[in-house]
């Protein structure tokens, strides 16, 4: 199985959701932007994005919608996790391609199960 990206500029959080993926043997890499995280996507094409809305310079739904109108990584699954749980932000969510979206705080079990959902079966 290949890795799961996290994309999550709070480090305390992202590094809750490398240990509960991890511990279910899940590998994961994190990175704290949105930049990073196109570099690490058009690099190593992860089989599953769990990507955060709030982040700066450029938000969840920016790198969502770049990862969708990519060829090379419009299949990846992506899966927006956010303080904002407003409908109208799972909405654009759905509306770019995401196809999930959790609002914090998450509990592992909804995280992996979540991730279960979504990962390509190979």
């Amino acid at each position: 199985m290949g890795t799961i990206l996290v994309v999550e500029d709070e480090p305390d959080i992202a590094d809750l959701v490398k240990y509960h993926l991890e511990k279910a043997g899940l590998p994961a890499r994190v990175v704290g932007d949105g930049k990073q995280a196109m570099e690490l996507i058009v690099r190593d094409h992860p089989d599953l994005v769990v990507l955060d809305v709030m982040m700066p310079g450029m938000d969840g739904y920016s790198v969502l919608a770049i990862i969708k109108s990519d060829a090379a990584s419009r299949d990846i699954p992506v899966v927006m996790v956010t303080a904002v749980g407003y409908e109208l932000n799972k909405k654009l969510a759905d509306r770019l391609g995401a196809v999930g979206y959790m609002t914090k705080p998450v509990s592992s079990a909804e995280l992996l199960a979540e991730v279960a959902r979504r990962l390509p079966v190979s």
